[in-house]
C-alpha cells in the first residue's frame, strides 16, 4: 500500500470553488477505491496564492492513474496555479 501527497498552489479567488470540487472528488475516490483522504493548506497565503495538499492513504499501486483520471474529469488542473506535484510514500519495513 502507498500514501500519495499531491501539493500545488491555488489563487485565493478560486479557493472556495476548488475546495468543493476536490472534496467531492475525494469522497468519490474514497468510496470507490477505499483510500483515506485529506485536504490541507498552509495557514498563510503568499501574494494571493495558497499552497494546498491532497492526501490519499492506503492506495494500491494503480491508484495514481485513477487519481489522475479523476482529477482531469473534475477539471482540477485548470484551476490550480501551476503544476500538481505528486509524492509517493510507503511504510518502512520493520527492523529485523
Amino acid at each position: 500500500m502507498f500514501d500519495l501527497y499531491i501539493y500545488y498552489q491555488v489563487q485565493d479567488g478560486v479557493a472556495a470553488s476548488l475546495q468543493k470540487i476536490v472534496t467531492l472528488m475525494q469522497s468519490a475516490l474514497a468510496a470507490e477505491h477505499g483510500v483515506g483522504t485529506g485536504l490541507k493548506r498552509r495557514p498563510e497565503s503568499d501574494r494571493g496564492v495558497q499552497t494546498w495538499m491532497e492526501i490519499y492513504t492506503g492506495a494500491k499501486p494503480e491508484f495514481g492513474a485513477q487519481l489522475a483520471a479523476a482529477s482531469a474529469a473534475a477539471g482540477i488542473d485548470g484551476l490550480v496555479d501551476g503544476v500538481r506535484h505528486t509524492e509517493v510514500f510507503t511504510e518502512m519495513p520493520p527492523c529485523a
